[in-house]
């Protein structure tokens, strides 16, 4: 479990976040989402640490982060798994290598093991045989966020944080990935936080949203509270489309 409390962030004066507090708990994916300069992405960096928060505490399973010591940070860093908005795969090196390379990093695995654990997590987001050795960059983009995910969960993370992983990718394959890694949080029992954009993903796989507008929690709820809220925060975000207009009004009318 992951819980934040009153984190602020400002750059050159400019206030982002300006005191959010919120709980993301494990086993189900936890969504964030917002307008562009909200503030999502600086909330995810910086619980994952890639911000410094001005003020507020960030929890890691009931644990201050401002309190562990250089051995337990190291040790959390190591049970964080992240996929980036453009997969960050190094094109130099081959899929397996690429997903490798955290074990070659942080784990004491000998090479058998190490092959082991990696051609088990390729299989898990069902990379095939034949790809195992390419490029990431003669894979398609959906295969890219495959080959993301299987390397974020390499080290069989606690935490795992994806930064649009829809982005750029067709509505089909977006569904995929959605699916995949729903279903890798509750086999996993993982801690999951995700930024998106994705309306789709909110409906689809959102257990616990938080919207962020002007850098303030404005709402929080799961996927089904957002068919049924009049807040007007999600309404004017989550429901701008007519075809999500009528979702909601299906929604409502079989209720």
């Amino acid at each position: 479990m992951i819980r934040i409390q009153g984190i602020t962030k400002s750059f050159s004066g400019e206030e982002v976040l300006k005191g959010i507090d919120a709980s993301f708990v494990p086993g189900k994916c936890n969504l964030i989402i917002g307008l562009s300069g909200s503030g999502k992405t600086v909330l995810l960096k910086s619980i994952i640490g890639l911000h410094h928060q001005d003020s507020g505490e960030i929890y890691f399973d009931d644990k201050r982060q401002h309190d562990m010591t250089a051995k337990e940070l190291k040790l959390l860093r190591q049970n964080m798994g992240v996929v980036f908005q453009a997969s960050a795969l190094l094109t130099s090196l081959s899929v397996r290598e690429n997903v490798q390379m955290p074990l070659d990093f942080f784990s004491n695995m000998d090479d058998k093991t190490k092959a082991e654990r990696v051609d088990y997590c390729l299989d898990r987001v069902r990379i095939p045989p034949e790809a195992i050795d390419k490029s990431p960059s003669e894979l398609s983009g959906g295969m890219q966020k495959r080959v993301a995910i299987a390397r974020a969960i390499v080290m069989n993370p606690k935490y795992l944080f994806c930064d649009e992983p829809n982005s750029g990718l067709d509505p089909e394959t977006a569904i995929v990935i959605d699916e995949l890694i729903k279903s890798i949080t509750l086999e996993y029992n993982m801690t999951t936080v995700i930024n998106t954009h994705d309306m789709n993903s909110v409906l689809e796989i959102g257990d616990n949203v938080l919207l962020l507008k002007n850098g303030v929690k404005a709402w929080e709820g799961s996927s089904a509270e957002i068919l049924a809220t009049d807040d007007e925060s999600v309404v004017s975000y989550v429901f701008r489309s007519n075809l999500f207009k009528k979702v909601r009004q299906a929604f409502r009318d079989m209720a």
